[in-house]
């Protein structure tokens, strides 16, 4: 999440009660998680063997719970609860907002656009022009639609993400900041569901058409031209590629990258990340014409086990 104007990090150590160690000069730009920091951040971390990992990533600076050895320039925040702080500067700078809250909703919206009765529009959108959204359609707060996009009856775009933090045997939702992205000509098929990013972007990429009932999960970024058949589901924080091809009922695992040009056939488990240009199928997802010799190769050996058996 970008915060709206650059800030001291004395505000941040004043505001949430922090004691800070390190650079007192960084102007704190964002907000982020881990997996998806930038220059200007600040993330958390709680949890010791991750400590290195947290320190030493793109984040300027880091809530953490205890002190220990971090680079020059960046700062530690101290906190008995980090994930604590993380997620009240999540829910302070990007508040939640219920539909119906007030007719004011702050949405910028472009010319030559249909959105047909039923629609729920949240807070906060900017809609290009030329943007058809069909009846039964929600819309979630923060969400940005470019130029010349389509959304079939019953979509679901920018709800929370499915986020949990496990403390204390039982699982505390992370408050989501994040935004859903939809750049120019893209197609959303009926049913689909779009989860907005913890604190970072779900996009979907220009020209990219989802069929019917597919599931992007929150903070996955889908490429240029790709095309997603009907009941593809794709997980939390993967990076697809341009130009990739994914038949029915394809799975794709959380954190993984999948090359330019994949083409994934129906039913397929993606559980580790796929080279570009390759054709994969199976259970796990391998290159489709080793998986159709190790068919083969089952069968002749069922067949081998049944004669002896027969005698």
């Amino acid at each position: 999440m970008r915060f709206e104007q650059q800030l001291p990090i004395q505000y941040f150590v004043d505001k949430y009660h922090l004691t800070i160690a390190g650079n007192k000069d960084l102007i704190i730009t964002g907000l982020n998680e881990i997996n998806k920091v930038q220059n200007g951040d600040i993330t958390f971390v709680d949890v010791e063997k991750y400590y290195q990992k947290s320190v030493f990533s793109n984040a300027s600076a880091i809530i953490i719970d205890k002190l220990t050895d971090f680079p020059e320039g960046k700062a530690l925040l101290l906190s008995s609860d980090p994930f604590k702080v993380y997620d009240q500067i999540a829910r302070d700078f990007r508040p939640f907002r219920p539909l119906g809250l007030t007719d004011e909703k702050g949405n910028t919206i472009g010319e030559n656009c249909l959105i047909e009765p039923g629609v729920h529009l949240g807070h906060n959108l900017k809609i290009g022009n030329n943007v058809y959204i069909q009846a039964g359609v929600y819309i979630g707060n923060d969400t940005i639609i470019g130029d010349n996009v389509c959304i079939q009856a019953g979509a679901i775009i920018g709800t929370d993400a499915f986020y949990y933090k496990k403390t204390n045997q039982k699982y505390t939702k992370w408050h989501s900041c994040g935004r859903v992205i939809l750049e120019n000509d893209v197609e959303i098929g009926a049913g689909c569901t779009i989860n907005k990013g913890v604190s970072g972007d779900t996009i979907i990429g220009e020209g990219s058409k989802l069929d019917s009932q597919v599931h992007i999960a929150h903070g996955a970024v889908l490429g240029k031209n790709c095309l997603l058949a009907a009941q593809v589901g794709i997980a939390g924080k993967t990076i697809v590629g341009d130009n990739v091809v994914m038949y029915g009922q394809v799975g794709v695992a959380q954190r993984l990258k999948i090359g330019d040009g994949a083409v994934i056939l129906a039913k397929s488990g993606v559980s580790k990340s796929l080279e570009g240009n390759k054709v994969y199928f199976g259970i796990p997802a391998m290159e489709a014409r080793d998986k159709y010799k190790e068919l083969v190769k089952l069968r002749m050996l069922a067949k081998d086990e049944i004669q002896v058996m027969q005698g």
